[in-house]
């Protein structure tokens, strides 16, 4: 199952922290940021897909040097649509945040420096869009299934957030 049937899924689950209005939340950001850094959403769902991919590859590493509870710890503290500096930080040397700027520049045309700001917004809404399949009650507690999908435990290679955030826009019809 993909990463967006994992999500939907989580809407529809009242034991699941996903709803209808985090992900409207989650939408309405990347319109803000796509308005403010005067650009199109697309673009700015594009430079999401990037940094989420290299969200991934840092949860997975700590998922794979602490265990998994220490990946959902980071979902947990720092999954948020306001800015956080300290997500960047938790992730990301200020090497690889440079290099994150970088490539998202590279591939989609924004500013680099353009870029380095927006990484407070964008690492924490990545974080928020895997926090939809935590547990309501006790987010700490069992598996996370968006959070697994997103970190491919199956090994099929099948995760992407910008198409998740485009087919999310499409079904709350944005």
């Amino acid at each position: 199952m993909g990463l967006f049937d994992q999500i939907i899924g989580a809407i529809g689950n009242s034991s699941q922290q996903g709803n209808i209005g985090q992900i409207g939340n989650i939408l309405n950001t990347v319109q803000q940021l796509s308005n403010n850094a005067g650009t199109d959403p697309s673009t700015m769902q594009s430079a999401l897909g990037i940094v989420g991919g290299y969200v991934r590859s840092a949860l997975q590493d700590k998922r794979d040097t602490e265990g998994p509870e220490a990946a959902q710890e980071v979902v947990n503290q720092f999954g948020d649509t306001s800015p956080n500096p300290q997500a960047v930080d938790s992730l990301f040397a200020p090497f690889l945040q440079q290099q994150l700027a970088n490539t998202v520049a590279q591939r989609t045309g924004l500013n680099a420096g353009l870029i380095q700001q927006l990484l407070p917004t964008l690492v924490p809404l990545v974080l928020n869009l895997l926090k939809s399949g935590a547990n309501s009650q006790n987010p700490q507690t069992g598996g996370n299934p968006v959070l697994n999908s997103f970190l491919d435990a199956d090994g099929d290679g099948d995760i992407d957030i910008s198409d998740a955030m485009r087919m999310a826009s499409r079904y709350l019809g944005r």
